[in-house]
């Protein structure tokens, strides 16, 4: 699920579900609310990334993820192909886009509004949430000047996770209860997918076999628990997690989510077993931590974050050991970079960013070479 924060540009980016430009606006436009026009593909200090390629040119791409054969991604796009919400496309990495105007595969229904899209073991199917059986339109986005101006975002109640193959056949529903699951995520070991359900009257963790059953609740702590990726040996998971602690956040909390509504606006990293034994928090940055993915030792998490941002008014990928230290900047976009995933391989990186836009509020995927 795509997200957040302190209201800037940056924050109508980031939530990519909630971000909608005008589609028909110039690319050049530098008045579209973005700061100054920095065209960059690489940044000196990004050391870590070497052959940056853009892979999207236009509109609002996200939440990029490698098939398990690392040939194919599979990410989320809205504000072009004439898309008034987001739907889950395939992208051929043998047959990359040359510019905007190319049409990727899409999978997904082309109605109500989907999000967090993943491989299945063999890649020939994906997994996704998605509202299209609850309503075909777009579901409304709440506005924040209706709750005191405060950044917030929606858990459709809609939402259900599905599975369709790459060429956009509907195959399978794999959940059908009340309020909302999404957020699904695949074990590399092929046998469990994570997701983030309301089922419980809090937005908690679950594990479920590939064909949905054997369904599993994993956290059990007030807050928003999502955005979970499994460990390499598919042992153990990292996630955000928003967890009120204090009487009038608790309220905050739990008043925004009887309406359907969270507030992500501080959120930090856990790491738990697959089964939800050993919690343990590992960052205490303050601010909006997320898009936590693993390291391919295992031993390391990259993250988005704006800690670092005076204002908090942009995101940069860091890195940090699984015991909380050893924190790195990766990347230096003045704006936006999120959704970091590395292939099953370990050579590359998967991003989005808002690098190379020409001022507008455009988020592009990039891949990159990984150098340790």
């Amino acid at each position: 699920m795509k997200l957040f924060f302190k209201l800037s540009v940056v924050l109508l980016v980031l939530f990519v579900i909630s971000c909608k430009t005008d589609k028909k606006r110039g690319k050049h436009d530098a008045k579209s609310g973005a700061t100054k026009i920095v065209n960059k593909i690489h940044y000196k200090k990004e050391t870590h990334l070497k052959n940056i390629k853009q892979l999207t040119f236009g509109g609002d791409n996200a939440e990029a993820y490698w098939s398990f054969n690392d040939k194919q991604l599979v990410f989320q796009a809205s504000n072009h192909w004439g898309l008034n919400c987001d739907q889950i496309f395939v992208y051929d990495l043998e047959n990359p886009l040359k510019d905007d105007e190319n049409t990727p595969q899409m999978v997904s229904t082309g109605k109500g509004r989907t999000t967090c899209s993943y491989f299945m073991p063999g890649d020939s199917t994906i997994v996704y949430a998605s509202t299209h059986l609850a309503n075909s339109n777009c579901p409304p986005v709440p506005k924040k000047e209706d709750h005191g101006g405060k950044y917030i975002w929606p858990v459709y109640e809609g939402f259900d996770i599905f599975v369709a193959d790459t060429k956009g056949n509907q195959l399978k529903q794999l959940t059908n209860t009340p309020g909302y699951d999404a957020e699904p995520t695949v074990s590399p070991k092929g046998d469990l997918i994570v997701f983030t359900s309301l089922r419980s009257g809090d937005l908690e963790l679950y594990t479920m076999k590939i064909d949905g059953s054997d369904v599993k609740q994993v956290t059990n702590g007030l807050g928003y628990d999502g955005g979970a990726f499994f460990s390499p040996d598919g042992t153990k998971l990292i996630f955000r997690s928003s967890r009120p602690k204090t009487e009038a956040a608790i309220k905050e909390y739990k008043d925004l989510l009887k309406i359907g509504l969270v507030m992500p606006t501080n959120m930090e990293l856990y790491i738990c077993n697959v089964d939800g034994s050993e919690l343990k928090k590992i960052t205490d940055l303050g601010s909006a931590n997320w898009a936590p993915f693993f390291h391919p030792s295992g031993k390391k998490i990259i993250f988005s974050t704006n800690h670092h941002r005076k204002k908090h008014d942009g995101f940069n990928l860091f890195m940090i050991n699984v015991d909380g230290t050893g924190l790195e900047q990766i990347t230096y976009d003045g704006i936006f970079d999120a959704f970091p995933m590395f292939s099953y391989d370990g050579k590359k990186l998967v991003f989005s960013s808002n690098r190379n836009n020409n001022g507008t509020h455009d988020t592009n995927l990039f891949i990159a070479d990984w150098v340790e």
